[in-house]
């Protein structure tokens, strides 16, 4: 009886453990591709916030002269309905007022400070020129005006219904479903953007990339349906830097500071898996780890074979791309919106 069932179960598991991996080679076998109309390689996080003022018209004109491949921003909404381009809730960081944007209207909203800490380089500031219209919060309508070609990734920041509903309402406005990517941290939040418009490109909330990666190392991945379209994620070893040990007053990602080093490498060994990435390519589905700042780091998740790269520092970023032509071969196609 016990032979008997030991037989079927390691036939059973055989014959799952072979599906499974057929399918992770072949997904389109059960699965759809994807159709996503660009590919990005360069993106610039909040517009560059290691070169110009953090989220604002100006960085965003400079990344795009450069040659960025995506422009990459925070939503929040003003007390009279103005969604503006921001990315903390509280303006003290960032202006030194001590308000948040939803207890202001948007002509009310302070410049951005002269000098404004870069939140992924630990201790250091951007020094900008203080040029107070470079140091304005601009609406989401300007940036889109500015840029109707260029894919914009949307990180809605608060969980407010009529947040969600007014990005959506421009991006339709300006049709840009096929170019702009939207979704949060935060699971609510990416529902209901899902919920507002299925059309638009899609992020994986924190709790779709831990199911993600159960389901990858458990075999499972390839027998589920995925309707996220963009996997956003960071690579823990980029708090082995030394500048993570620096004592300062805000660090994002500042519940990874504190791990041993060895589990760091471990949780980076599980996350930064190239077959997992080409598994989720060959399903059209696009990889982009944040937020990297070294040439180190560059090569390291460009050889993961993941899409793009989200940086602070667009110019070097761009750099390191003209220099090593082997990583900078995808290039945007955008298809016609019109």
């Amino acid at each position: 009886m016990f032979d008997n069932s030991l037989h079927i179960f390691l036939a059973f598991f055989g014959g799952y453990a072979f599906m499974s991996m057929v399918l992770l080679r072949n997904p389109t076998l059960l699965h759809r591709k994807k159709n996503i109309k660009f590919t990005c390689r360069h993106i610039s996080h909040r517009g560059g916030a290691g070169e110009n003022y953090e989220n604002t018209l100006t960085a965003f004109k400079r990344a795009v002269a450069i040659g960025t491949d995506m422009l990459e921003l925070d939503c929040q909404l003003t007390k009279d309905n103005q969604v503006v381009v921001c990315h903390d809730s509280n303006l003290f960081r960032s202006t030194g007022v001590n308000k948040n944007i939803s207890e202001l209207n948007y002509r009310e909203l302070p410049l951005l400070k002269p000098s404004l800490p870069i939140d992924f380089d630990p201790g250091v500031m951007f020094k900008g020129s203080g040029i107070e219209e470079e140091r304005r919060i601009p609406l989401l309508s300007e940036v889109f005006k500015h840029f109707p070609t260029v894919p914009i990734n949307i990180d809605v920041k608060s969980n407010n219904d009529l947040l969600v509903k007014e990005v959506n309402r421009l991006i339709t406005h300006y049709g840009r479903e096929n170019i702009t990517v939207w979704g949060s941290f935060s699971e609510s939040i990416t529902l209901k953007c899902y919920a507002q418009n299925p059309n638009v490109n899609l992020l994986f909330s924190l709790k779709q990339v831990i199911r993600l990666i159960l389901l990858y190392y458990t075999g499972l991945l390839p027998f589920f349906p995925i309707k996220e379209s963009h996997l956003e994620i960071f690579q823990p070893s980029m708090y082995l830097r030394p500048a993570w040990k620096i004592n300062t007053t805000r660090k994002e990602g500042h519940f990874m500071i504190f791990w041993p080093s060895v589990l760091i490498q471990i949780v980076d060994a599980l996350l930064m898996s190239k077959t997992l990435f080409q598994h989720l390519k060959k399903r059209g589905i696009q990889t982009y780890v944040w937020v990297l700042n070294y040439e180190n780091e560059f090569k390291q998740v460009y050889d993961l074979e993941v899409t793009g790269i989200m940086t602070d520092y667009p110019t070097r970023l761009k750099k390191f791309l003209n220099s090593h032509h082997e990583y900078s071969c995808a290039k945007n196609v955008i298809a016609n919106t019109n």
